[in-house]
């Protein structure tokens, strides 16, 4: 039976490399395009604003990430549910997984509106805003929560459309939002000169356009059929549904921690520095963000590879499995190496974008970029070896992977690094925790490599 299933099944039989571009480059765009929403607002705000403005994003941020991790805890386990029971021939449970995941969403995404509405303030002290950062951070922040109904149904929903076999069409719905905002930014701020409400104002109307493509699909899903008691909340159906979507979920809070903690040290030790407090909050939020894209391709290949990595796993074929590893692993790294000689020999070109400030505000944004990404060519075997260790079914190694950078490592030297170097040590965080992760997942990889 099984040899059966490899003939047809092209995931056992195609070249790997025409199978990695085929799953990969859906992935890699879609994952590119979300990580350019939050880059866009920042450099428009940059040249528009200044960097105040541009600080102002970077503290509302994690309220950003909050809802997107309590999205994917219920959208990618909804997905990995409607996976689940379609395997087992289950379509009314998979459809009853989707709807009431849907119905769950929306209501997580208007409490959180309401809530973020009511602490503003408190949350956006919390993430460090600074007193000249605050009434732009209130500003921004105001705005964006309102929008955060349609970014949980974007960020939850794309995952059970790619799910459901439309990876193209979850492209698209991210596409049209990522676009609208680009448009709508120089609009709204150099046109009609409303500074960082502008950049708000242009992310949620994105987000809108790109939830009610979203919804649309509801009435399209090509392996179930959604009527309206699949969309009854059932705390059984949600409870197995939560279980599957965890690790995204900590993955996020994990970011929303980091950014937390970093964003109040760097304010607190560059208001000891000739930097000042703002200057080092905003360059390292537009030193992540730039980092963002850079690992969205990582991830998107990776992501791409996962049904690669699986199918020829379960089948038996372990040499494919190797193989598409060792390219994805390959690919990652020519990647990393060519965004580290930006990063080293032209960070100008990059802080330029976000507009170019005082001496003191483009020497530290230089330094954030050559001492906090210094290792970045070593990141594509901790990501690689994470999603390579999820797709063959190892969760415990792949959970171990994903939180060993961000929660082991990199948060302790954040903490411990500035009492000795000052601000700067906040930086050197990065690489010292970049090494620290590779080395462990070098580890893993080599104890179960043998096992394959």
């Amino acid at each position: 039976m099984d040899t059966t299933v490899t003939k047809t099944n092209p995931l056992g039989t195609e070249r790997i490399g025409k199978l990695v571009l085929t799953f990969a480059v859906p992935s890699i765009i879609s994952m590119v395009v979300n990580a350019l929403y939050n880059i866009v607002d920042q450099i428009f705000i940059g040249q528009g604003v200044g960097y105040l403005g541009n600080g102002a994003t970077n503290v509302v941020m994690p309220m950003t990430v909050i809802a997107i991790a309590l999205s994917l805890l219920i959208g990618d386990g909804a997905a990995a549910y409607l996976s689940l029971k379609l395997g087992e021939g289950d379509d009314r449970s998979a459809a009853k997984g989707v709807g009431c995941s849907i119905s769950v969403m929306a209501i997580v995404g208007m409490i959180l509106c309401v809530l973020f509405q009511l602490f503003l303030e408190p949350l956006c002290v919390l993430f460090g805003a600074t007193e000249d950062i605050l009434p732009f951070a209130m500003d921004y922040g105001r705005i964006i929560s309102y929008g955060i109904l349609f970014s949980s149904i974007d960020s939850g929903m794309a995952g059970m459309i790619r799910a459901d076999g439309s990876p193209k069409y979850s492209m698209a719905g991210l596409l049209v939002g990522c676009i609208t905002n680009m448009i709508l930014d120089p609009i709204f701020i150099f046109v009609f000169h409303w500074g960082v409400k502008g950049a708000a104002w242009a992310t949620i109307i994105g987000q809108i356009l790109n939830a009610f493509l979203y919804l649309a699909y509801i009435w399209k899903f090509k392996s179930i059929r959604l009527e309206k008691e699949s969309f009854r909340i059932s705390r059984k159906t949600m409870v197995k549904v939560s279980s599957l979507g965890v690790s995204s979920f900590i993955t996020q809070i994990a970011i929303v921690l980091v950014m937390a903690i970093t964003n109040n040290i760097l304010v607190s030790y560059g208001a000891e520095s000739k930097y000042g407090a703002e200057i080092p909050l905003t360059t390292i939020g537009i030193t992540m963000k730039v980092n963002q894209i850079v690992s969205a391709i990582l991830l998107g290949l990776a992501t791409g590879a996962q049904p690669i990595f699986g199918y020829n796993y379960g089948s038996g074929q372990k040499d494919r499995v190797k193989q598409a590893y060792r390219m994805i692993l390959t690919v990652s790294t020519i990647v990393l190496v060519l965004a580290f000689f930006v990063f080293q020999f032209a960070p100008m070109s990059i802080v330029r974008l976000f507009g170019s400030e005082s001496e003191l505000y483009n020497e530290f944004a230089v330094k954030c970029f050559r001492i906090f990404l210094l290792a970045c060519p070593i990141n594509a075997l901790q990501m690689a070896t994470g999603v390579f260790f999820q797709s063959i079914g190892r969760p415990v190694q792949a959970s171990i992977l994903s939180l060993s950078r961000q929660i082991v490592y990199l948060l302790p030297a954040t903490i411990i690094l500035p009492m000795v170097l000052g601000v700067e040590g906040a930086l050197w965080a990065g690489p010292l925790a970049d090494l620290l992760a590779f080395i462990t997942a070098l580890i893993m990889l080599k104890l179960y490599w043998k096992k394959i």
